[in-house]
């Protein structure tokens, strides 16, 4: 018999006067389970305050009770000898478990004993959903009461059921307990089962009062806008269920950060998203929108880079920040200088491109790092444009169809410094590969998309999505809604790399989701396809082009 239980979001933000709960309270023959047995089991089903079942058994531990436990339990050996052993128990129990949430007073104790049960007698571990009403109490009644017994919670909320060390007995007084912690948790907005189940972590700090903001948020994806008092957005994330993700800031996460965030809360906005990858995009969209002070990971840069080919009669490689309709062949956006950088040194050690800025002939030597014998540089003027144009053909072939032109050899490279043990040289080349192949793979995939022009895509769970050039246009569930506010990509460049970090960002994000499991094309302008050679990545190392 299985009792696993994988609850979905719809699940969890059912209202707490829908939710079966099954109270439990073991008694047993010592403290550990490793070493000690079952002697009582009680248990009681509640629905809607109601108590609709029971369950309760003596058991046979199979070993002797201690006095001490007689003493505190009144269970003697006697009164187990005909009882049944836990192997006739377990199956009835998990049984009337079912699915139910399972509450207890310190449940991890009762849990444990079940849980060895099970792994002893070949059942699954219990994966119920769980609620200890000694954690909830901490959180909400802590200073009202001397300690945290189940007595005296039973007498504090007064149970007509007094806890006796008894299992039924005391799985009732528990229950009566949950009732008392319920009403206090109701009135801090907790209706539904995800709340109650993250309250018990709730560290109640300053801020936990501002909780109330998220009330109103719906359980659906979308995106979630925090705002200052002055009406300014300082932080926007994304969710599958917003008032849950909102909620858990409030439950006892440590991050400076999130505490510096809840002090600035004054208000919260948000907006409801048909799919997940609707909430992803429009998430990024409002970061390089409103550049909210806290998202770091996707904060526009102030610029961005790339590597470009110019166009001379001895081309080379340079840094620019500017992307322009003339042809070139270009590598980027990169979000910092020192990433375009890496990218750079990665070409400059795959190719013996040009290095040099000067005019050609106008050294009386060729410079340093021709002398090296790294690049070919038209400094002395002895080199002729025929011979270097197999030089400027092979990154151009490198970049656009054969990317192992460019990486085999600094595969090759970093193997050579690895079997002479210069690591840490080896190690730089593995980055500065690692670094082109993203590179080299995300402009293939900008080139797919644009030139696949409009797209309509089934995902894995149903949604609909519309992408025209690397955009998200539309995206929905059933009957269409009303479309996306974007850019006009008809008007767009058609450049060979993305225009900017945002750009860039949201085909990655729109290519990632694309190749994912489950995904179907059903109708695209023209033909989706990268080149047949694929970008070659490290074997063994973890890199990834994508």
């Amino acid at each position: 018999m299985s009792v696993a239980y994988q609850p979905s979001f719809d699940d969890l933000g059912v209202p707490l006067s829908d939710v079966t709960f099954c109270v439990l309270d073991l008694e047993t023959t010592g403290g550990s389970a490793a070493s000690c047995e079952i002697t009582e089991v009680g248990a009681a089903r509640y629905r809607m305050g109601e108590e609709i079942a029971t369950f309760q058994t003596l058991v046979d531990p199979g070993v002797p009770i201690p006095p001490s436990i007689t003493i505190l339990t009144g269970i003697t050996q006697a009164m187990v000898v005909n009882a049944p052993p836990i192997e006739a128990v377990l199956p009835s129990l998990l049984e009337f478990i079912g699915d139910s949430v399972v509450v207890g007073h310190n449940l991890r104790f009762d849990l444990s004993f079940l849980d060895a049960a099970a792994r002893r007698l070949g059942y699954p571990k219990i994966s119920n959903r769980t609620l200890d009403t000694v954690a909830l109490a901490r959180r909400l009644v802590r200073d009202e009461v001397r300690n945290l017994k189940l007595s005296t919670l039973a007498a504090h909320f007064r149970s007509p059921v007094a806890p006796t060390h008894r299992a039924l007995d005391d799985a009732r007084a528990a229950a009566y307990v949950l009732w008392g912690l319920l009403e206090r948790a109701g009135s801090l907005g907790v209706t539904a089962l995800d709340d109650l189940l993250q309250l018990p972590t709730a560290r109640g700090s300053a801020h936990y009062r501002k909780i109330s903001l998220a009330d109103d948020l719906p359980r659906r994806p979308g995106v979630y806008m925090f705002k200052d008092r002055d009406g300014r957005t300082f932080y926007v994330g994304k969710a599958t269920n917003l008032r849950s993700r909102v909620r858990s800031y409030f439950y006892g996460d440590d991050r400076r950060s999130v505490a510096d965030m809840m002090r600035e809360l004054h208000s919260i906005d948000y907006r409801v998203c048909d799919t997940a990858i609707e909430a992803e995009v429009i998430e990024l969209r409002m970061i390089h929108s409103h550049r909210p002070r806290y998202n770091r990971r996707s904060r526009p840069p102030k610029a961005s880079h790339f590597v470009k080919l110019t166009r001379e009669a001895f081309p080379r490689l340079s840094l620019v920040r500017t992307l322009r309709e003339d042809g070139d062949c270009y590598l980027g956006p990169f979000r910092t200088r020192r990433s375009a950088e890496t990218v750079l040194l990665a070409l400059w050690d795959a190719v013996p491109i040009r290095r040099c800025t000067g005019r050609p002939g106008s050294r009386s030597t060729t410079c340093a790092m021709a002398q090296l014998g790294v690049a070919l540089c038209p400094c002395d003027g002895t080199l002729t444009q025929d011979e270097y144009a197999p030089v400027v053909e092979l990154v151009q072939e490198g970049i656009s169809s054969r990317p192992e032109l460019l990486l085999e050899p600094l595969a090759e490279r970093m193997e050579r410094l690895a079997a002479e043990q210069r690591f840490e040289e080896a190690a730089v080349v593995r980055d500065r590969h690692r670094a082109l192949a993203r590179a080299l793979e995300r402009r293939r995939a900008w080139q797919a998309l644009r030139e696949a022009g409009t797209i309509e895509v089934l995902g894995a769970d149903g949604e609909r999505v519309l992408i025209r050039r690397g955009r998200l246009v539309h995206s929905w569930r059933g009957a269409s809604g009303p479309p996306l506010t974007v850019v006009d990509t008809d008007d767009e460049a058609d450049t060979p790399v993305p225009p900017d970090a945002l750009a860039a960002e949201e085909a990655h994000l729109l290519w990632r989701w694309l190749c994912s499991e489950g995904v179907r094309l059903l109708h695209s302008d023209g033909p989706l396809r990268l080149p047949a050679r694929p970008v070659p990545t490290l074997a063994g190392t973890g890199a990834s082009a994508s």
